[in-house]
């Protein structure tokens, strides 16, 4: 496979797609007409760590000297470690932003794991809060045979039939910053992990502000008290560019007979 390589320059017009709708809503991302700096994060970022400390993002030349690994860092001192000019350190930002207590709390348990088991050898945890991390995509539901349909790859009944349901009885939220980035330069088999939430019936008729904080109380407390990233058990494939809304072409619905892409489910023998 072909490695991901993203573009070097500024483009608002590559945050432009649908997939972008709730970052340019919230933080006006695609009017920006140059690479958001550190201190821009300042109005957003309302976020502290399992240390009771602020985090704040800085510049990566600051931790030059640094021996301590990333998440050790970000715990220790509440600075986050941020290589500018970066689309995926940016949207990484963006996720500290909308999901403060989530992202403490995966912080807290990366280095918990740590603690345990080393820089060198990663726990079957450890690999989940990092996949959800860089991938992770949260359905919202409020019908329970959403995860159904789409654990058994039903796309064509999930992406088309029931097309007009996306928005009114499921909706999706990144959490993943990798698949942000990836999505400036979409590709045929960008591929991120859902996991689903129940939310109630009236979730989508708040405004999206209020939809994060709910989903960031309710994310929060489901990996810490039901341990549903205790490994990649519930992380389930979303092919993100078929999600109705976030890439142009699939307002045809040609596009979904692409089964190299649009995959059955494998029969278990």
């Amino acid at each position: 496979m072909k490695r991901f390589t993203p573009y070097e320059q500024w483009h608002c017009e590559l945050v432009s797609s649908g997939a972008f709708d709730h970052l340019n809503k919230l933080f006006k991302l695609n009017e920006q007409s140059d690479w958001p700096s550190c201190s821009w994060f300042d109005g957003f970022l309302n976020a502290t760590n399992a240390n009771n400390r602020p985090i704040v993002f800085k510049e990566d030349d600051y931790f030059s000297a640094e021996e301590r690994y990333y998440e050790q860092i970000i715990f220790d001192t509440g600075l986050v470690p941020t290589r500018q000019k970066n689309w995926h350190d940016l949207f990484g930002g963006f996720i500290w932003c909308l999901f403060p207590k989530t992202k403490s709390l995966l912080n807290k348990r990366h280095v918990q794991e740590i603690n345990l088991h080393g820089t060198k050898q990663r726990s079957k945890h450890r690999n989940a809060l990092t996949l959800f991390d860089e991938c992770g995509v949260i359905l919202a539901v409020t019908d329970d045979m959403w995860p159904t349909r789409l654990r058994n790859h039903q796309w064509q009944e999930a992406f088309v039939d029931l097309r007009g349901e996306w928005g009114n009885s499921i909706s999706p939220f990144m959490f993943g910053h990798a698949n942000y980035e990836m999505l400036t330069k979409p590709y045929i088999g960008l591929t991120g992990k859902a996991l689903f939430v129940k939310v109630p019936s009236d979730t989508f008729c708040k405004d999206l502000v209020a939809q994060y904080a709910y989903l960031d109380t309710v994310l929060c407390e489901m990996i810490e008290n039901n341990d549903c990233l205790q490994d990649n058990s519930l992380l389930s494939p979303l092919p993100l560019l078929g999600v109705p809304g976030w890439h142009d072409d699939n307002k045809n619905s040609e596009f979904y007979s692409n089964t190299d892409y649009f995959r059955p489910k494998r029969r278990i023998r």
